[in-house]
């Protein structure tokens, strides 16, 4: 397990009634109405927030290689996030698939640069080895 060296910043939810209640932040910025996966409610899910929170969180690595790297990003730059919830032994898990849309970049460059940023990105890292996780890159 890695420990932080410094904590750059803490988010704060409370949330009640679970998957069919209600969660907001502190600063009253996300205020969301929450609803099981595939029913009549709604809210949106966790699965759903998991896969808007690590797509963000992976483009932000992305750009950080790139200006590292001194790598020019297309406009066209998104992610398309997939998060999937099933039953593991004794329990539930999720997995993920995140396709990265690069248009108009070499394949290898943007292979690359996936590759690396998916060695930076925090939720990666929190999931690296405790999920299964496909990454697709389109130029």
């Amino acid at each position: 397990m890695a420990t932080l060296e410094k904590v750059l910043y803490t988010a704060h939810a409370h949330t009640t009634g679970g998957r069919d209640g209600a969660s907001r932040t502190d600063d009253g910025r996300l205020d969301v109405q929450l609803s099981s996966p595939g029913t009549s409610g709604q809210g949106t899910n966790p699965e759903q927030l998991f896969a808007a929170g690590y797509s963000a969180c992976f483009i932000g690595a992305i750009k950080a290689v790139a200006g590292k790297q001194k790598l020019a990003l297309p406009d066209g730059l998104s992610i398309d996030a997939e998060v999937d919830l099933g039953p593991i032994p004794n329990a539930y898990g999720i997995a993920a698939r995140l396709t990265v849309n690069l248009p108009g970049m070499d394949k290898a460059a943007a292979e690359k640069l996936v590759h690396d940023a998916d060695l930076v990105c925090p939720y990666s890292n929190a999931t690296r080895g405790n999920i299964d996780k496909t990454l697709t890159v389109v130029v």
